[in-house]
């Protein structure tokens, strides 16, 4: 099986190291540093025993990588703008394309069985140049429930969680779905599959939209915002505005937002990925994770006063910084 991810980083970097061990003909889709570091040492992963280097075919360039059986996406949202022409050559009829990102995926609305089927985000892909290059019918959604991070370039350190939830874009189970958790689950994943994975996406965004923020504007954890009752109170009402949105969309949350807060208060001190990329200077996901529900509820007619607050804070904040574009 080839399989080619496309990122380089924390998260595309472990798929990369897990599934080079298995059989799988893996190329990464790299450049800067990271391509340098990757072809002077191969891909580096810290495990118990000690940091392990698989060797595997790294470039910037995906004609080179040639048509794949599997794609896997795992760049940042605030990489995609530049992703239709990367992903393009590494596309075939048949190519399975997996999305592992961030809140909500471009695809999101791209079949006609769904409600407000055909909305196009132009938070996401404003010109349609992502829904013209990636056929809805050869996606597949990955949600992402572990964190790791990459420390130095080509150096991959696996944190908490291990778990991968992988759907159909729209639709059941299928063998094609079942055949790719098997491959990822022997490959050292806990990965399961899902029979609506539209659900699942919109679950996890509805817990990490307020915490993900947050975090980065004040840079505390999240055991930290929890705890303060004023920020607890936002925070819910912000889920709530989401929780009405995903009613609406096919997405029910079968939990209340405190049950969901408990969840994350077991978790303890740490910083959410958002977090981490403003400490870093690292553009931040503020589109996919927020813009894109308030667009979403405005096409809805869902009042969004919450969410809306929550976008601006975190907008200005990231300007300020340089961490988003004016």
């Amino acid at each position: 099986m080839r399989i080619a991810i496309i990122g380089a980083g924390a998260i595309g970097g472990l798929f990369a190291a897990r599934l080079a061990r298995h059989d799988v003909a893996v190329s990464l889709l790299a450049r800067g540093a990271t391509l340098a570091a990757l072809n002077a040492h191969g891909l580096r992963l810290w495990t118990e025993q000690g940091v392990r280097s698989e060797r595997v075919r790294a470039s910037d360039d995906a004609v080179a990588l040639g048509v794949q059986d599997v794609v896997i996406v795992a760049i940042k949202a605030t990489g995609v703008a530049q992703l239709a022409n990367q992903i393009t050559p590494l596309i075939g009829p048949t190519t399975v394309v997996v999305t592992a990102m961030n809140g909500v995926p471009w695809w999101f609305f791209d079949h006609a069985q769904v409600p407000s089927s055909g909305l196009s985000l132009s938070t996401l892909d404003p010109d349609g140049a992502l829904r013209r290059a990636v056929p809805a019918a050869q996606i597949v959604g990955c949600v992402v429930h572990l964190s790791c991070t990459a420390p130095e370039p080509g150096l991959i350190r696996p944190a908490k969680g291990n778990r991968l939830i992988l759907g159909e874009a729209f639709g059941a189970a299928t063998a094609r779905v079942t055949t790719l958790a098997q491959q990822l689950s022997a490959a050292g994943f806990d990965a399961e599959v899902s029979n609506d994975i539209r659900t699942d996406i919109w679950y996890k965004l509805w817990g990490n939209m307020t915490m993900n923020p947050l975090s980065a504007i004040t840079g505390a954890t999240c055991d930290r915002l929890l705890d303060d009752p004023d920020l607890r109170r936002f925070c819910l009402n912000a889920m709530a505005e989401a929780a009405t949105i995903g009613e609406l969309i096919g997405c029910p949350i079968n939990q209340t937002g405190e049950e969901r807060m408990q969840l994350t208060r077991q978790l303890g001190a740490f910083k959410t990925s958002m977090l981490q990329d403003a400490l870093a200077g690292k553009p931040l996901e503020i589109d996919a994770l927020v813009a894109a529900v308030q667009e979403i509820g405005r096409h809805l007619n869902v009042a969004t006063p919450t969410i809306d607050s929550l976008l601006g804070l975190a907008r200005v904040f990231a300007r300020s910084h340089g961490l988003y574009p004016d």
